[in-house]
């Protein structure tokens, strides 16, 4: 298909206008959920034949799809058979233990390589790199790790698969840290390709070991919020081992809509695939979409879908849209303006709303920390109505621990307004990458 980022927004337009007409007259015949939930409202949806007409649609709220993921599945016997053929099942976070899972069609995974060769393009992938795919092997597929094929097959790359993570199972086919730090050596690998923490944790571990790393030249980390002062440290320490300039690319995204990409560093994110993936940013109470630069409640429609399918599906995150010509590389589309804030994450400590990610972006610019975990507890265990307590977990080789601690306690305090306790850790003891597939790096024990 025709490069729609390359095209005057009005075009995109019209596209996104055909597309989006014809996906709800398939969801009115064929989807169990909104069939329902449309006729709940009165709505009528042959009404829907524009992008702007989708404000006649109510909200889609993500516990409706965990709660019957199998509702929110396309059921169309009379398409083609590529349309229906089921292709892969990808995994969620789910309400409990149980993942949600997200089926996907053979047209739908066509319509990833895509996205995923577009995000290629965005982000400056060819077909001249090595993907080191460091995402954990869990035991419910999830969408990062069974799209890494994806996004080497689609911008032509070669691709080595590290299966790391916690082991489980009776085979024994996961591999150790110290085994996906030799693969990347072994590959020369250019891209390290995981989450955030671990792909920090193999470039440390890389360190330690005196590996050779200096085919890397990108590492594209997603799965958990990552601060510039974070992003930086990593850019150092891969400097540090020989790479002259390393690019940390922050691939924003959910297994519902895919990944999205940065055309720079810690730059905005373009929607790849606007003829896959309608963005809007709206008020969560009312659903009226909101315009451009209004902070709001980011909802994503599936406008040309066959497998598991959402319309104005709240994802969680708080963001704001532009569709002005991007100054940095002139793509036209939408792009997602940072910063992110998760509202599933906001928390009261001690009567104050906080948010975590200002607080775990503020903790890690404190240089020379290794690992770092902000736990939420009672300051008696026994009392359920103690006073709450914030302790901030440390490892890191400064000897200068009381400027440490006046640090990290000011970093702490500027953020959350909160006067945390410290204490000192090993590494390991924080985030071990043979047990964790990433750092928790905030725990509520309340």
């Amino acid at each position: 298909m025709t490069d729609l980022l390359r095209k005057p927004l009005a075009e995109i337009r019209q596209v996104q206008n055909a597309l989006v007409a014809h996906q709800i007259a398939l969801c009115a015949r064929g989807h169990e959920y909104y069939r329902r939930r449309w006729a709940e409202h009165g709505i009528d949806p042959a009404r829907v034949r524009t992008i702007d007409d989708l404000q006649l649609l109510p909200l889609t709220p993500k516990q409706d799809l965990m709660a019957d993921p199998e509702a929110f599945r396309l059921q169309c016997p009379d398409l083609p058979l590529h349309e229906r053929a089921l292709w892969e099942v990808n995994y969620t976070t789910g309400t409990t233990d149980e993942p949600t899972p997200l089926y996907v069609t053979t047209h739908d995974y066509h319509a990833y390589l895509l996205q995923a060769r577009r995000v290629a393009e965005i982000s400056g992938i060819t077909e001249d790199d090595v993907l080191a795919n460091l995402f954990p092997l869990t035991p419910a597929p999830m969408g990062s790790f069974m799209r890494s094929s994806a996004n080497a097959y689609a911008a032509g790359t070669a691709v080595a698969g590290a299966l790391t993570g916690a082991p489980f199972g009776d085979f024994g086919v996961h591999r150790s840290l110290d085994d996906a730090v030799r693969m990347v050596e072994r590959h020369h690998a250019t891209v390290l390709w995981g989450i955030t923490s671990f792909v920090r944790r193999v470039i440390m571990r890389a360190s330690d070991l005196n590996a050779d790393f200096r085919s890397v030249r990108m590492c594209g980390v997603t799965g958990e919020a990552s601060s510039p002062e974070m992003r930086e440290d990593m850019r150092q320490r891969l400097r540090d081992m020989g790479v002259a300039n390393p690019i940390i690319f922050d691939r924003y995204g959910s297994t519902e809509s895919g990944g999205l990409a940065q055309c720079h560093e810690d730059g905005d994110w373009h929607n790849p695939a606007p003829e896959v993936l309608f963005h809007e940013v709206v008020d969560p109470d009312t659903g009226r979409r909101l315009p451009d630069g209004e902070r709001g409640a980011l909802a994503i429609t599936h406008i040309n879908r066959r497998g598991t399918t959402l319309i104005r599906y709240l994802v969680g995150d708080i963001v704001s849209l532009s569709h002005d010509e991007c100054p940095h590389c002139g793509r036209s589309g939408d792009r997602v303006i940072p910063p992110i804030v998760r509202t599933k994450d906001l928390l009261k400590v001690k009567g104050m709303l906080i948010n975590p990610s200002v607080l775990l972006a503020s903790l890690g610019a404190v240089p020379g920390i290794d690992e770092f975990q902000v736990v939420l507890a009672r300051q008696d265990a026994n009392d359920p109505y103690s006073m709450d307590e914030m302790i901030v977990r440390i490892a890191s080789p400064r000897t200068d621990r009381d400027a440490l601690i006046s640090a990290v306690t000011e970093a702490a305090q500027r953020a959350a307004k909160v006067r945390p306790r410290i204490e000192f850790a090993a590494a390991s003891d924080i985030y071990d990458p043979a047990r964790e597939a990433k750092a928790t790096r905030l725990e509520d024990r309340r």
